[in-house]
C-alpha cells in the first residue's frame, strides 16, 4: 500500500484520485480533529485507504470534503474504521447523516473477547504482528504544516485497517457472531448518538444521587441551558458552566445576583454575563418532576443485593462466551434491571437471548 504521506489540498486533485477508485471496494477511514476549545469537533485531516492507495485529505483546505464527501455519503462502499463513532461524528458536516454501512474493528474485536475499548495499535500488533509508531496521539492537527512524522502516523491509522477487518471478519464468522456485528453496525446509523438532546443532558451528570427532587429539577434546567449555550457558541460545555457549579447551584438555588456571585464554583465571568439566565433556569421548573429522579437515588439494600447477584450471573455468562462482561451489559443496565426496568439494551437484539433472558431468569 502506498505511503500517501503528502496531504491533498486541491479539490481537483482529490477528484482525479478518487475517480480512479474501483467500484464497490471497501474504504478504510480515520479522522484527525480538535475540540479542546469547541463544542463540535473541528475536522482537520481525513485519512482514506482503498485498493492499495492512501489519501490524506487536508480538511482545513477542503472543508466541504470535495469528492471524498460524495464517496462517504454513498452506501455503495463499506466503510472500515476503528472506534467509528467519533469519526462518524466528525464527518457529519460533510455527509449530512451517519456513515453506512460500517465495519468497526473495535466493535468486532470486542465481540471476540478483546477489551471493549481496545486500541487500534494493540489490535494491529496482536493480529497482524506489526508494531506501530507512537508519540503523535496528542498532536495539534489544526497546526500547519504537519511534519512528515505526523503524516506517516496518520497514514498508518488506515494502512492496516483492511487487513485488520479481514482478520476480524474471519474470526467472527468462525465464532458465529457475524450477525452480532451487523446489529452493532446498524445502531451506528442512529443520528441521536452524535447529537445531544439538551433536555436530556442532565443524565450525564455525576453526583445526582445527592440531590433532592427540587434540586434535581433545577439541575435538569441548568444543564439544558448550558448545553444550548455551548452549542450556540461552539464552546466546551465545561467552559460555559462546570459540572460542579451546576450541582452547587441546584443544591443552593440562589434567588439573587448577590447570592449567585457568592458561589465559588460559578466562574466570575459567567456569573457576571449570564446571571439572569442562570437565575431563570434555577426557578424554571415550577413543580418538581418526579420522573427525573428515576435511577438517581441511592439504591437500597435489596436493590444492591439484586445488582450483585446480576453481576455475578453476568460474569458467568461472559466467561462462557469468552467475552468482556461490559460488552454484554453495563453496570447501569444491571442497576436498571434491579429497579424493575425492562427497556434496556441487554433485552433487545442479539443480547436478549444471549444475556438478557438469562439475567431475567436469575431475578
Amino acid at each position: 500500500m502506498t505511503g500517501g504521506e503528502t496531504p491533498i489540498r486541491d479539490p481537483a486533485a482529490l477528484e482525479d484520485r478518487i475517480a480512479a477508485w474501483p467500484d464497490g471496494a471497501p474504504l478504510a477511514l480515520d479522522t484527525e480533529f480538535v475540540r479542546e476549545r469547541t463544542y463540535y469537533p473541528r475536522l482537520c485531516l481525513v485519512q482514506a485507504a482503498l485498493a492499495g492507495e492512501i489519501l490524506l485529505v487536508d480538511a482545513l483546505a477542503i472543508p466541504d470534503g470535495g469528492a471524498l464527501a460524495r464517496e462517504l455519503a454513498g452506501a455503495g462502499r463499506r466503510k472500515l474504521a476503528h472506534a467509528a463513532r467519533q469519526d462518524i461524528e466528525a464527518l457529519l458536516p460533510l455527509t449530512g447523516e451517519p456513515l453506512a454501512p460500517v465495519f468497526d474493528t473495535q466493535q468486532a474485536a470486542a465481540l471476540l473477547g478483546f477489551p471493549a475499548q481496545v486500541g487500534y495499535a494493540e489490535l494491529v500488533q496482536q493480529l497482524l504482528g506489526v508494531e506501530l509508531a507512537k508519540g503523535h496521539a496528542r498532536t495539534n492537527w489544526a497546526r500547519r504544516p504537519l511534519s512528515r512524522e505526523q503524516l506517516a502516523y496518520a497514514a498508518d491509522d488506515v494502512r492496516y485497517l483492511p487487513a485488520l477487518a479481514d482478520a476480524l471478519e474471519e474470526r467472527l464468522a468462525a465464532a458465529g457472531r457475524r450477525v452480532w456485528l451487523e446489529e452493532e453496525s446498524a445502531a451506528l446509523r442512529d443520528v441521536s448518538l452524535y447529537r445531544v438532546d439538551p433536555d436530556a443532558a442532565w443524565r450525564r451528570l455525576k453526583g445526582l444521587e445527592r440531590l433532592d427532587a427540587p434540586a434535581l429539577a433545577a439541575a435538569r434546567s441548568l444543564t439544558a441551558w448550558r448545553e444550548r449555550r455551548a452549542m450556540a457558541r461552539d464552546r466546551p460545555r465545561g467552559w460555559v458552566l462546570p459540572d460542579a457549579a451546576i450541582l452547587e447551584l441546584a443544591a443552593i438555588r440562589p434567588r439573587t445576583r448577590e447570592a449567585l456571585e457568592r458561589i465559588d464554583a460559578v466562574p466570575p465571568g459567567t456569573a457576571a454575563r449570564a446571571a439572569d439566565d442562570l437565575l431563570a433556569a434555577i426557578v424554571a421548573p415550577a413543580e418538581p418532576d418526579s420522573s427525573i429522579g428515576e435511577g438517581t437515588s441511592r439504591p437500597g439494600p435489596g436493590q444492591l443485593k439484586l445488582q450483585k447477584m446480576l453481576q455475578k450471573r453476568l460474569a458467568e455468562i461472559a466467561a462462557e462466551l469468552v467475552i468482556q462482561p461490559e460488552v454484554l451489559a453495563t453496570r447501569r443496565e444491571l442497576a436498571a434491571l434491579a429497579r424493575g426496568e425492562r427497556d434496556v439494551p441487554a433485552l433487545s437484539g442479539w443480547r436478549k437471548g444471549v444475556v438478557g433472558e438469562p439475567l431475567l431468569a436469575a431475578i
